[in-house]
């Protein structure tokens, strides 16, 4: 038996070889279809996960008031501008919201502008600086690199001390340890007590290259009006979410004076929606990508099918001296149905080597991690075998029916 298989699989490679270019072309086809599928789902999955990656450190325990209010209508994300946050505001807040094992973090933009130096070396003026509370860092997900997070005192006390993002060691610290350093901000002097675990960027937002300092220290800096202030709490139990949230949405409504009848003018965000919004958004590309890959598959399967009718064809005589000397139907119908396995699984294993290897490379350019796919790629080799086994079938049942005499006969 495993002498015969081998046989029929030496004789569907010689059957191969023999018709080259047009194995090629089919190969190719299967290929860009199977191409297609690997590299746009890796590349979603990369996408993805970079996002994820981003709002995941948040937890499921954490919610936020923004100026902000967004909503869906008519299946299009509208974002209603409300007034700014204020900073009285904020502080009532934090003053009336007491919700048991919550701790709400405040933080403003100072600017997106600035120049930061040390000693004789500087950024260029795109540095963001945040003035943040003692629970921003926790709140937010973000963890240090090295040195300390701040305390209550450094912000009751409007210490001059900061944490900074990684893109500052090799900008302008290079050889020298940033904690404990002094940088420079318009003038003002601030000691780095921490710097910030790398995180890289995100379409395009620098993330690595911001500096946060005490908000009370970055008030006395930044004195533009109508800063936006925003609120983030962290319950310590997520099954406490919805109560926590309710109560912080009545006491906002009520240091913005609302009355009872009137709508909220503020938005309320949770880290758990944003990572719902990225899997929805996210599975409207896979369905994309399945719709181009089938569209292509398909037309691969009618490539296979005709480069097996035409060997068919072309074999006629070769089929009828094989028939002629004994050999059976099935050994007849297995011999092109193994040509046509191969063919196909050729063509699937170079569409996932260039799938995976483009889905790499624009993932490495747009600084997103990649993972394979084993999920598409699994898939990838079932739907590879099945288009095989399809386009292979029907050539091998007509192989197999061929009279012999008539065959020999075949010109």
């Amino acid at each position: 038996m495993f002498g015969l298989l081998r046989e029929n699989i030496r004789i569907a490679f010689d059957s191969i070889k023999s018709q080259l270019l047009r194995t090629i072309i089919t190969v190719l086809i299967i290929a860009f279809g199977i191409m297609s599928l690997v590299g746009i789902l890796g590349l979603i999955g990369a996408l993805q996960g970079s996002l994820t990656e981003n709002f995941a450190d948040l937890g499921a325990n954490t919610f936020s008031i923004t100026r902000y209010d967004f909503s869906v209508q008519n299946r299009r994300e509208r974002r209603k501008v409300n007034p700014p946050i204020a900073y009285r505001q904020v502080k009532e807040f934090v003053e009336e919201y007491t919700y048991p094992s919550a701790q709400t973090a405040i933080a403003f933009t100072g600017t997106a502008s600035a120049e930061v130096k040390f000693e004789n070396e500087k950024t260029d003026p795109e540095v963001q600086v945040l003035g943040v509370n003692e629970n921003y860092m926790s709140n937010s997900g973000l963890k240090l690199d090295d040195g300390r997070d701040f305390t209550p005192s450094d912000i009751s006390n409007n210490a001059r001390s900061c944490i900074i993002g990684s893109d500052f060691k090799k900008n302008i610290f290079k050889n020298d340890k940033p904690v404990g350093q002094t940088i420079s901000i318009r003038g003002n002097k601030f000691k780095v007590i921490g710097i910030l675990e790398e995180k890289g960027s995100t379409f395009g937002s620098r993330t690595d290259l911001r500096v946060f300092i005490p908000i009370q220290t970055a008030r006395t800096i930044f004195t533009q009006p109508n800063i936006n202030y925003e609120l983030s709490i962290k319950v310590a139990d997520a099954q406490y979410m919805d109560t926590a949230q309710d109560e912080a949405i009545l006491s906002f409504r009520n240091v913005r004076g609302l009355a009872p009848i009137e709508k909220d003018n503020f938005g309320m965000e949770r880290s758990d929606d944003l990572l719902e919004d990225i899997k929805e958004n996210t599975a409207a590309l896979n369905a994309g990508a399945w719709v181009i890959s089938i569209l292509t598959i398909f037309g691969s399967c009618i490539a296979l099918l005709n480069i097996m009718l035409v060997s068919v064809t072309e074999r006629t005589r070769e089929i009828g001296v094989r028939k002629a000397l004994g050999a059976k139907r099935s050994t007849i119908a297995y011999q092109f149905l193994f040509e046509s396995v191969i063919v196909g699984q050729l063509g699937g294993l170079i569409g996932i080597i260039l799938g995976l290897g483009i889905a790499l490379l624009i993932s490495s350019l747009l600084n997103f991690g990649f993972f394979i796919p084993w999920n598409a790629v699994l898939i990838a080799v079932i739907i590879t075998f099945c288009v095989a086994v399809l386009s292979g079938l029907f050539p091998a049942i007509k192989a197999a029916r061929l009279n012999p005499v008539e065959s020999l006969r075949y010109e």
